[in-house]
């Protein structure tokens, strides 16, 4: 594992914890959903590129689903 793809993973599951917690007290559930996404998928995604892709790609999904 490399430390590039694990700052990655903690930078985005700090961004994640925000997400979970807007969505929690808002009652929204995409942010909530995107929230525990980014959380959870650096633990199923190998090597930083295809992690900065997936972290930017579930960031940008509330911005354009509105439930």
């Amino acid at each position: 594992m490399e430390s590039s793809t694990i700052i990655w993973g903690i930078l985005f599951g700090s961004i994640g914890t925000g997400f979970f917690i807007y969505g929690k007290k808002q009652q929204k559930i995409v942010p909530l959903l995107c929230g525990v996404a980014l959380m959870v998928f650096p633990y199923f995604v190998e090597g930083a590129l295809l992690t900065v892709l997936v972290g930017i790609a579930l960031m940008a999904v509330p911005a354009f689903v509105r439930l």
